[in-house]
């Protein structure tokens, strides 16, 4: 959140008060109010349980707390606490390269670049969107919607302004989702039948048949912080979570939900609980909506369930993972279809979940990736394991470099790819084409590692990390400059790192390594474009060697632009919005609204977005062709 998370930063949950999840039932929204249908699930919730009222709830609160050492009095509060963008999807991806832009394709006559997803057909909300002639950006507490093409035409047409912060969008045809937040540091809820104070999460819908002038249709609120989302065909699917704990007048407060100006609890008798919760807990709100049709009905499901880090999302299934006390993880599977959202299975597995590509689902088996780490003994392990429908283990493959963790992962089709990391980056390809029986085929052992790994094509596949230096004090590494691989798995027992380039020195960074919306990639156009901010070290400063340790200093941020294929990864030029001394005030911490964080491209042009404007280049040559001020 995580998250997001952006989305997006991960942050630590040190001390995060226990917390519950849910409410249950079919959300009906009606002309006099809000109504929450009182049905009976049992059928379906084999191994949950419905709480008979608030005294149980209550009661459950207060045994749980002393079970466990924990406190739920008071509810402690975290400022901004963003999931991790988190959030996660699955099923075989069939198409190995320009998922989103061959989507985007279909919807439009232009040729245009989509957000970079994980499923194919699983949308994920992100900070800008196009639909090839306009532009929609997150900026602040305003969208700012920019007709984008043709370039003689580029300009701002609207702003849409919000009481609270925008954290995500969508467009979809003649819709336009939005995500607010209203965050607080500490957490109160007092919730009347006119409004509701704390934490909230806001989704708004407008029909962008003219994004000139958008009307607004719909406007849903509930208490809680947003956790992720995903938008299948016309159906919205997002999680909001919230903290169950009693206050100081002995009341455990409810969470609420609102349309329009109207608010309802979530009442105990709605809430579901597993019987097996063993970790920290919080309220999983999973809500399902049909943006296209401006009266139909929210549907939610509340879970409580341990605290999840991590989401998966196939097109018809929806997979939480959250960690409980001895590290293990636990998945709750949900399937999503056509707007229905039904409990499916539990299950669980050693180590931890790194990210959403850590996750798969593929000819009825979900594939997850964990590390393990013993605390008693400080050392780590890496698996992989293959689950049924019911979530129960049928293959496993445990203890792949020990003493390393996880830092990517990549499921396509019948393969895994890890890379894991310690010292040197060991890349390998796994075969999962008998699930009984996950086997290692091969690994690459060289320096440095890839935090996120994309396919290429079927057989080759981009890596977006870090170079490093071994330590001759110690049994680690140093990071040093941004490092892009091209790694051939075509013989799987011997993949090959067939080019690399690395950018800037020690303290060089980019949003790719860890927010795949900000990695732009076409085969067809030999394209990739990431922001990155680049530190260099002067070696005439040094009277002998450069210490490995030693941080360079800013010299640059911006887009870099590189002519990928197989034949190698070479710079073709950078776009910047910086002026030209703002890097020298930055010191060693650099923060700028003109610091590019997305691109995209629309026909031949590229487009780059910075909080403070959006740059026009000829993708090719890299002209400047327009520039479009983003301020008041």
């Amino acid at each position: 959140m995580q998250v997001s998370v952006d989305t997006r930063k991960l942050t630590s949950f040190a001390l995060v008060a226990f917390i519950l999840g849910g409410a249950l039932g079919g959300v009906l929204w009606n002309m006099g109010g809000v109504y929450v249908p009182n049905s009976n699930l049992d059928a379906f919730f084999g191994n949950m349980n419905r709480f008979t009222s608030y005294d149980e709830l209550k009661e459950y609160l207060t045994e749980y707390s002393s079970g466990y050492g924990g406190d739920y009095i008071r509810g402690f509060g975290f400022g901004d606490f963003i999931m991790p963008s988190l959030a996660a999807d699955g099923s075989e991806v069939t198409i190995y390269y320009d998922t989103a832009t061959e989507a985007s394709q279909a919807a439009g006559s232009n040729d245009y670049s989509g957000t970079n997803i994980q499923v194919e057909g699983v949308d994920e909300a992100d900070v800008v969107k196009t639909d090839g002639e306009y532009i929609y950006y997150a900026k602040g507490t305003k969208v700012v919607i920019i007709k984008a093409y043709p370039v003689e035409d580029a300009g701002i047409v609207k702003r849409l302004n919000f009481e609270n912060t925008v954290s995500d969008l969508y467009v979809n045809g003649d819709r336009l989702v939005v995500f607010t937040s209203k965050d607080y540091y500490y957490y109160y809820y007092e919730v009347d039948d006119t409004e509701s104070s704390g934490p909230q999460t806001t989704v708004t819908v407008y029909d962008i048949t003219d994004p000139t002038d958008p009307q607004k249709i719909r406007e849903l609120g509930m208490d809680g912080d947003y956790f992720n989302s995903r938008l299948i065909g016309d159906y919205l699917y997002y999680i909001i979570t919230n903290q169950a704990y009693i206050d100081d007048e002995e009341i455990v407060p409810l969470p609420s939900i609102r349309e329009n100006e109207t608010w309802c609890n979530i009442e105990p008798t709605q809430i579901w609980y597993p019987n097996n919760t063993r970790g920290w807990m919080q309220y999983y709100t999973i809500a399902s909506l049909d943006i296209s049709d401006a009266e139909s009905q929210l549907t939610t499901e509340t879970f409580l369930l341990d605290s999840g880090y991590n989401l998966y999302v196939s097109p018809t299934n929806l997979y939480l993972t959250s960690n409980g006390w001895n590290s293990d993880t636990t998945i709750t599977k949900i399937g999503i279809e056509n707007g229905d959202i039904t409990f499916k299975a539990n299950g669980t597995v050693p180590g931890y979940v790194l990210n959403q590509f850590s996750m798969d689902e593929h000819d009825g088996y979900f594939r997850i990736a964990t590390t393990s780490n013993d605390w008693r003994s400080g050392s780590n392990g890496n698996n992989v394991y293959v689950l049924d429908e019911d979530l129960e283990v049928v293959g496993e493959l445990e203890d792949l470099a020990p003493g390393e963790e996880i830092y990517s992962a990549r499921f396509m089709g019948s393969r895994c790819y890890l890379v894991t990391f310690k010292k040197i980056d060991p890349l390998f390809t796994i075969d999962l084409g008998d699930p009984e029986n996950p086997t290692v085929l091969g690994k690459l052992k060289i320096p440095g590692f890839s935090d996120y790994l994309h396919p290429y094509d079927e057989n080759t596949l981009i890596g977006i990390g870090k170079e490093t230096e071994e330590s001759e004090e110690g049994d680690f590494a140093w990071h040093q400059g941004v490092k892009i691989s091209l790694f051939d798995v075509s013989d799987v027992e011997n993949p090959r790192e067939i080019a690399k380039i690395e950018i800037g020195d020690r303290g060089s960074d980019s949003p790719a390594r860890y927010d795949h919306h900000a990695f732009l990639f076409s085969k067809a156009r030999n394209l990739l474009v990431i922001p990155i901010l680049e530190a260099g070290i002067d070696e005439d400063d040094f009277s002998g060697e450069v210490p490995d340790n030693f941080y360079g200093e800013y010299t640059y941020q911006g887009a870099y632009v590189f002519d990928i294929s197989l034949e190698g990864i070479e710079l073709r030029g950078q776009v910047t919005h910086l002026q030209d001394d703002e890097l020298l005030k930055s010191g060693f911490w650099f923060e700028s609204e003109y610091a590019v964080e997305r691109s995209l491209y629309i026909e031949d042009n590229l487009y780059t977005m910075s909080q403070g404007m959006i740059k026009i280049n000829n993708l090719e040559t890299l002209e400047e062709l327009s520039t479009i001020d983003l301020g008041e």
